[in-house]
């Protein structure tokens, strides 16, 4: 699934670094055969220890992983809602990815200069998320100019909107993220095309120091925990240098790396698992001796919209899904004996997938 997310930060907190790591760990299957598709655009692997085991059951003549993009957004600066700096260019680009990593500085280093002359972590978010709400705040302004004539004269559709227009703007002008608002399922798919960039969700990578990183965090991290809290963000401690050394590594190696600096998982890996989860997606498995394969899809999604993520014909002539829980398998051995315990179930159209499915589809054409 194309799915983005957009990584922004101001100058030197480390953003660069942080997308130069992600674009050296690129995914390299054969749907994804470059690291990078676009001059900004980099892909990652998703990693998931279940592929792992999943391979060393079925012993496949190949194994494919699903796939993750990060958007590297053009830098930002205070007034860009109104045109300053790249400003237009980091409003537009930022409309089109469907979440927001915001990297923030958390480390000292008087030989890397700070836009404001001060490494204050909270002020850093607030400049790029006011500028978010400025930008917003105009686009729903606009719009309400357009709609609220129409309201008057009682058109429903207008009333509806209006309404909802109206709750957004308020919390704009409060200098709070639309997404603070709380809208129904109905609601939201009537501001949807407006695609407001604060009801982007949005999720805090900060930037510490490799001896801050060993620790835990420090001082700045807690208040942008703190900050982060209030919305309900979840905030990932990385090191952009380290993980910059890491994305080199594979295998052995980078296990011993990580050993040696008492690191459990990579940041990255974190912040990829992270952003998948923040977008509401989820994978499911097809595991047979030509391939083992893992498929994003979103939560909620039923069998055969899952199918046709491999194929539209498997959709379009849907019978029934076969399908296995994930720990039942492990639990069983393999396939067969996960039949002979019962653990593989028919499924039928209405069946909501789950993260985990390992799955065979039946589909007639």
């Amino acid at each position: 699934m194309a799915l983005t997310t957009g990584i922004v930060g101001l100058p030197n907190v480390g953003k660069s670094t942080l997308f130069n790591a992600i674009t050296q760990a690129g995914a390299e299957s054969a749907n994804y055969p470059f690291c990078t598709i676009d001059p900004n655009v980099g892909i990652v692997e998703v990693p998931d220890e279940r592929l792992h085991k999943l391979t060393e059951m079925v012993q496949p003549k190949k194994v494919v992983p699903t796939a993750f993009e990060f958007t590297d957004i053009a830098g930002i600066v205070k007034g860009a809602s109104k045109g300053e700096g790249l400003g237009n260019k980091f409003l537009s680009h930022i409309r089109q990815v469907d979440a927001i990593l915001q990297v923030v500085r958390c480390f000292e280093d008087e030989n890397i200069t700070h836009v404001s002359g001060k490494v204050d972590p909270i002020d850093d978010i607030e400049v790029i998320n006011l500028e978010l709400i400025f930008a917003d705040l105009e686009t729903v302004e606009k719009r309400v100019a357009r709609v609220e004539k129409l309201a008057k004269s009682k058109d429903k559709e207008a009333v509806a909107e209006f309404s909802v227009l109206e709750k957004i703007k308020e919390a704009l002008s409060n200098e709070l993220p639309a997404r603070s608002v709380d809208l129904t399922p109905e609601e939201k798919k009537i501001v949807y095309g407006l695609h407001l960039l604060t009801m982007k969700p949005i999720l805090y990578a900060a930037n510490v120091s490799e001896e801050d990183l060993l620790e835990g965090g420090n001082e700045h991290v807690d208040k942008v925990r703190d900050y982060a809290a209030r919305e309900q963000a979840e905030v990932i401690v990385i090191c952009a240098k380290i993980e910059e050394e890491i994305a080199e590594l594979e295998g052995e190696e980078k296990i011993a790396f990580l050993e040696e600096l008492g690191i459990q998982e990579a940041g990255l890996d974190q912040l990829i698992r992270a952003s998948y989860s923040l977008l509401g997606l989820a994978t499911y498995f097809t595991a047979g001796v030509q391939e083992v394969r893992a498929w994003t899809f979103r939560k909620g999604m039923k069998a055969p919209q899952c199918a046709g993520i491999i194929h539209t014909d498997f959709e379009r002539g849907f019978i029934r899904a076969e399908v296995v829980a994930y720990d039942d398998l492990m639990e069983a051995g393999n396939m067969g004996a996960a039949k002979e315990k019962g653990k593989v179930r028919l499924e039928g159209k209405e069946y909501e997938m789950k993260d985990g499915d390992v799955v065979h589809f039946r589909f007639n054409v």
